[in-house]
């Protein structure tokens, strides 16, 4: 490759200095973004997607980690193997957060029941439970509720608006009842639309 380029003027120091560590840089960030996409699928029980997500993830790294030996001496590449990785996090977090696939339990604890939150969920068609329970400084309201995640912000903002000072948790959700309307199965045909459209905004 080094050949190829000289013939259009570009030296050996160029390629070695500059050329070479993006390559290894942009390989890097490739192949950690795949990596924090295909454990988000694994946690989310897409086993189609990711074992294919998980190839090119580590041909490419082989790929990577090849030049860094070729050019072991230069350490530009330790830097641009490093940087990658970084970035790589970086980008897999942001598209992870931005395609939002998967359920999330969300728990709402308050000290009083909140049928207008209640009220929302019936509207929104969310399966959920609703229970009385018994907290530290007395009795407390539960609500309990599986969610899309892509549902989740509009339903946060909902409760923070009724009650400011209401407690929630969120949990990742790998699977639900077989038999339920909100079947894991569902999200499955929708991944590479999702993907897809993301990429091209």
């Amino acid at each position: 490759m080094q050949e190829y380029l000289e013939t259009f003027g570009i030296s050996s120091e160029i390629f070695n200095y500059l050329i070479m560590p993006l390559l290894i840089f942009f390989a890097r960030v490739s192949d950690v973004t795949i990596n924090t996409l295909r454990i988000m699928l694994m946690l989310n029980g897409k086993k189609k997607v990711a074992p294919v997500l998980g190839f090119f993830e580590a041909l490419i790294w082989l790929l990577a980690i090849g030049q860094i030996f070729q050019n072991i001496n230069n350490p530009m590449s330790y830097l641009a193997y490093a940087g990658g990785f970084a970035m790589g996090t970086f980008v897999g977090m942001t598209i992870e957060e931005k395609l939002a696939l998967g359920r999330v339990l969300v728990r709402v604890i308050t000290p009083a029941p909140m049928p207008e939150l209640i009220d929302y969920m019936k509207e929104q068609n969310f399966r959920f439970t609703n229970v009385g329970a018994e907290g530290r400084y007395g009795k407390v309201n539960l609500l309990f509720t599986v969610m899309k995640r892509d549902a989740l912000p509009e339903f946060v903002s909902k409760v923070k608006k009724l009650n400011q000072n209401a407690f929630y948790t969120i949990e990742s959700v790998k699977r639900v009842s077989e038999d339920d309307v909100l079947n894991v199965m569902e999200d499955r045909p929708k991944f590479t639309t999702k993907l897809w459209s993301k990429i091209r905004k």
